[in-house]
C-alpha cells in the first residue's frame, strides 16, 4: 500500500507517495498496539476501543503511531472543515492564546462578540447567539428556549440524532440510545422523517418546538423530500411553535451553503451549530431569531467556557478561510465529483449514493458496512460505517480533486475486497 509520508499540497494536504513505516510517528516510542493498550487501561468504555490511534495530521491526511498514512474521509465526524493543522487555524489559536485565553462569562472578550456578529450576518437576519462547547449543548439550549415559551410538548423525527445529554437525548429519535436513561425529560413525540402529514398531525397548540435536521447525518445521511422543510416552517408557524433546525452536521459549508436550509430559503426560529464551526476545536452555537431571541434571560442558562476567546478565534479563522477561498463553491464541485465517481461505473455493492455537498452516504446492497470500513482502512482510507449498510463520508471542505480521485480508486477496491469476504448467504 502506498501512502503519503511527508508531502504537502497547496492546502497543506499530504500528496506524496511514501510507504507505510514501522517506526513510531508520535515521538513517544508507542506503536499502535501500545497506545491502544494504554487507552484500554485508563479510559472509560463509553466509546469502546477506538479502531486506530492517530498521532498527526496535515490537510486531508492523518498518520498512525507507526507512520502509516490515511486519507481522512471521516473528518473528525464532519468537524475538520479545513482539514488538519490548517495554517489559518493554527495561527489564530496561537495568537489568541498568547493574548487572552479565558475570561469566563463574567467578562466580555472581543472574539465571541465578533463571531456572533459574523454568524448572524451569514444567516442574513438579526438575532441573538448563545455559545456552548458542543452540539449537544447547543441543542440543550434550544430545548430550554422551547420550555421558556410556556409550552412543554416537543416534536422531533424518528432516526434523528441531536446529542446524548439528557434534553438532547430526549429529542434524539433512536430508542437504543435512549433506553438506558429513561425516563427522559420533556414530552417529546417522534414522527417519521420526511413525512409532512405525520408532522402536521403531531404539532398542536401545546407544541413548544419542532427540531429537525436538514439532512439526517447519524441515521445514514437521509435527505428529506423536496418541500419538507418548507412544510415544517408552515406547520410550526400556524401552531405558534418554534422551528429548530439542527445544523450541527450540515452547517458551516458542509453542504455547499453556510446553512443547509438556505438552499431552500427556509428560515428557522432557532438554528444550532457545532462540528465544523471550530475547525477541530470544541464549540457549539445556538442562534435564535424573532421572539425566540429574547427567551434566554440572566440565570436561565450558562456555561463557564461559553464563548472561550481561543475557540472563537479558531471559528473566525474557519469562516474567513471558507469565505476568502471560495470553499462553498468548491464543496459543491467536489461533492458532485465524489458522488458521480461513486456511481459511475456502477459497483454491485453500491445500492444508492445520497447526500449534499461533502456530506455523503453510500448505501450498500448488503449489511456489510463494517467490512467495507475495515477494507477501506487497509487501503489507506478512513470512512465511517454509520449504519449496518451505510458508509458516511465527510472529508475536509478543502479536499482536492486529486484526493477525491485517489479516494475513489481505493474505495472501489475496498468495496470489491469487502464483497469478496461476504458469506455466501449475503
Amino acid at each position: 500500500m502506498n501512502t503519503p509520508a511527508h508531502g504537502t499540497g497547496s492546502n497543506g494536504s499530504g500528496n506524496g507517495t511514501g510507504s507505510s513505516g514501522n517506526g513510531s510517528g508520535n515521538g513517544s516510542g508507542s506503536g499502535n498496539a501500545e497506545l491502544t493498550r494504554r487507552w484500554q487501561e485508563v479510559m472509560t468504555q463509553a466509546f469502546g476501543t477506538p479502531r486506530l490511534p492517530l498521532v498527526r495530521g496535515r490537510g486531508s491526511w492523518v498518520w498512525d503511531a507507526e507512520n502509516t498514512g490515511y486519507l481522512d474521509f471521516v473528518g473528525g465526524i464532519a468537524v475538520n472543515a479545513l482539514g488538519h493543522a490548517h495554517p489559518a487555524v493554527v495561527r489564530a489559536v496561537t495568537e489568541q492564546a498568547a493574548l487572552l485565553g479565558h475570561v469566563s462569562n463574567l467578562f466580555t472578550a472581543e472574539p465571541p462578540v465578533r463571531l456572533a456578529e459574523r454568524l448572524l450576518r451569514l444567516s442574513g437576519r438579526p438575532g441573538r447567539v448563545y455559545f456552548a462547547n458542543s452540539g449537544a449543548e447547543a441543542n440543550e439550549a434550544a430545548f430550554k428556549i422551547g420550555r421558556l415559551t410556556g409550552r412543554r410538548h416537543m416534536v422531533a423525527a424518528a432516526g434523528g440524532f441531536h446529542g446524548r445529554t439528557m434534553g438532547a437525548l430526549a429529542l434524539t429519535g433512536q430508542s437504543a440510545k435512549q433506553q438506558p436513561f429513561r425516563p427522559l425529560p420533556g414530552e417529546v413525540s417522534h414522527v417519521p422523517y420526511g413525512d409532512a402529514a405525520a408532522l402536521r398531525a403531531a404539532v398542536t397548540q401545546d407544541t413548544a418546538l419542532v427540531m429537525l435536521e436538514p439532512v439526517q447525518g447519524e441515521n445514514g445521511v437521509i435527505v428529506p423530500p423536496p418541500g419538507y422543510l418548507h412544510a415544517a416552517r408552515e406547520i410550526t408557524a400556524a401552531a405558534g411553535a418554534l422551528l429548530v433546525l439542527d445544523e450541527i452536521q450540515t452547517g458551516i459549508g458542509r453542504t455547499g451553503h453556510w446553512f443547509a436550509a438556505q438552499a431552500e430559503g427556509v428560515e428557522a426560529d432557532v438554528v444550532t451549530l457545532a462540528k465544523g464551526l471550530g475547525g477541530g476545536l470544541p464549540i457549539g452555537a445556538t442562534l435564535a431569531f424573532g421572539p425566540a431571541a429574547g427567551l434566554l434571560t440572566p440565570g436561565t442558562h450558562g456555561s463557564t467556557f461559553s464563548g472561550n476567546p481561543v475557540v472563537c478565534a479558531a471559528a473566525l479563522a474557519v469562516l474567513d478561510t471558507i469565505e476568502e477561498t471560495g470553499l462553498l463553491e468548491r464543496v459543491r464541485a467536489a461533492g458532485g465529483r465524489l458522488r458521480r465517481g461513486l456511481t459511475r461505473p456502477p459497483h454491485p455493492l453500491v445500492r444508492e449514493v445520497r447526500g449534499a455537498g461533502l456530506l455523503v452516504g453510500v448505501a450498500l446492497a448488503a449489511p456489510c458496512a463494517a467490512r467495507v470500513q475495515r477494507a477501506a482502512q487497509d487501503a489507506g482510507l478512513l470512512v465511517n460505517a454509520v449504519a449496518a449498510d451505510v458508509i458516511r463520508l465527510a472529508p475536509p471542505l478543502t479536499v482536492s480533486d486529486a484526493e477525491v480521485d485517489t479516494f475513489l480508486e481505493r474505495f472501489r477496491a475496498a468495496l470489491s475486497s469487502a464483497r469478496g469476504r461476504q458469506p455466501q448467504a449475503a
